[in-house]
């Protein structure tokens, strides 16, 4: 089965699933991908509904940390943070949340404000924004209190007949139950889905290559962009003239017009003009690549025949909550002596398989699946030790582990006719995965576009 080419250049080179796909678009409206925050407590952020019992055992009184739910349509969640904080008159960082949700979306998720009160709370309103405050917390929120999210997505202008939509779908998700869930792989949006070029910058980074860095960054165009933004990336990477970029690049390319204005008066201090951008966005970079090569490792450990759900001598393996949730920090090597016993917690329900995601502390698999890293990494031109980034140390990575399977609890799905797309059908579908699991990996097994990026991804 043919793999688009942007999976591939993100790492992602297989279908567990053998199902043809549905074909079909998502997001050709905001309101068709719907996300929904779950906490440990199994507490859910709703969207249209006012929350029963409080979440987390918040409290009507006060104390210093005011839980409320944001809701957001077509909001960047980081920017819909900042803006709560500017209307509040405080600072970005009094906000606490458990995860970013996507932007290109209905989302609703729980934050935590440090030192406001519900009325002040009730005075932020913006177009396609809401703040609902649900009582108090004796704590900042953070990851640690996310369990997961729930999803609802309509998949549309799908060519089939309904009995074949059905069939497939059904068939795919027996697949994907019989293994245990989805392969853990990073999205599209880790890596950018219309330039998926955030990875290619991180590793740049990490092979101490400052200018290439930057260059990918500013002037690797993509077919898929804005053709003015296409336009003013590709002049600059024939003309090398900062100025004259600074010039012609849109006002909406905002990161790398910033970087461009220091390298118009220090034409050569590619250092300065990152340390220009967000931190955040400066350990994104290096993240993505992490993220690729744990995609890549995922990939050839599936193309190579092994299991998700079993383990082999030389794996790393993790234990799993009561929640559900993998416990990345308790990762060990099986052997040969521990193989059988550990392929029985993980039969159980209690550990699963890990990969490493990439750092100067965190050391590759052992075994065959360990030699199929390092063949990777061999291809790539990096080492572990080149995530201690001495040239800017501030995205110095240790690394950790990740689960190669994330479990499915899927919900329902209906078919129906598509009420815009005359003769067409189009999939309603609701599921929930843990913190960290992406969407659109599923939607890719049940989907099987040909162009992921027409498709809406």
């Amino acid at each position: 089965m043919l793999i688009p080419k942007i999976d591939q250049k993100i790492g992602i080179e297989v279908y567990v699933a053998s199902t043809l796909g549905i074909g079909g678009v998502i997001r050709r409206n905001i309101d068709d991908f719907v996300v929904e925050e779950v906490l440990v407590d199994a507490s859910k952020a709703k969207i249209d509904a006012a929350e029963g019992k409080p979440p987390l055992g918040a409290t009507d009184v006060k104390q210093r940390f005011l839980l409320c739910i944001l809701v957001k349509r077509n909001w960047d969640t980081l920017i819909a943070v900042k803006k709560v904080a500017k209307e509040l008159g405080i600072e970005p960082s009094r906000i606490q949340i458990a995860g970013i949700k996507d932007a290109k979306a209905v989302t609703s998720q729980y934050l935590t404000i440090d030192g406001v009160s519900i009325e002040d709370a009730l005075k932020v309103q913006f177009k396609d924004l809401k703040l609902l405050p649900v009582g108090y917390f004796h704590q900042p929120l953070s990851a640690y209190f996310l369990l997961g999210n729930c999803f609802t997505i309509h998949i549309r202008n799908i060519s089939h007949s309904k009995a074949t939509v059905e069939n497939r779908i059904n068939t795919t998700m027996a697949e994907i139950e019989n293994i245990g869930g989805i392969p853990n792989f990073y999205g599209h949006q880790r890596f950018g889905t219309t330039r998926s070029i955030t990875h290619l910058v991180g590793k740049a980074l990490v092979q101490g290559n400052l200018k290439k860095a930057a260059m990918i960054f500013l002037a690797n165009p993509s077919s898929n962009e804005h053709p003015l933004s296409r336009q003013a990336r590709a002049d600059l990477q024939s003309s090398q003239n900062f100025k004259q970029a600074l010039q012609r690049f849109p006002l909406q390319l905002r990161y790398e017009r910033i970087m461009l204005s220091h390298l118009v008066e220090h034409q050569d201090d590619f250092l300065g003009a990152f340390r220009r951008l967000p931190l955040k966005l400066r350990m994104l970079f290096v993240q993505a690549y992490q993220s690729f090569l744990f995609n890549r490792f995922l990939s050839a450990r599936i193309k190579s025949g092994f299991s998700l759900s079993e383990a082999e001598v030389g794996d790393y393996v993790v234990n799993v909550e009561r929640s559900g949730l993998p416990m990345v920090r308790t990762g060990r090597i099986v052997d040969s002596a521990s193989l059988r016993s550990i392929n029985d917690l993980i039969n159980s329900g209690k550990m699963r398989v890990a990969l490493p995601i990439l750092g100067f502390k965190q050391k590759l698999s052992e075994g065959v699946s360990g030699e199929l890293q390092l063949n990777i990494l061999e291809e790539e031109g990096v080492e572990l030790q080149n995530f201690k980034v001495d040239v800017l140390p501030e995205v110095n990575s240790k690394g950790e582990l990740r689960a190669i399977i994330s479990p499915v609890k899927f919900s329902s799905y209906k078919v129906s006719a598509d009420m815009v797309a005359e003769k067409r059908k189009q999939v309603s579908l609701e599921f929930m995965l843990p913190r960290g699991s992406y969407a659109t990996v599923l939607l890719r097994e049940i989907m099987k576009t040909r162009n992921p990026i027409k498709a809406g991804f």
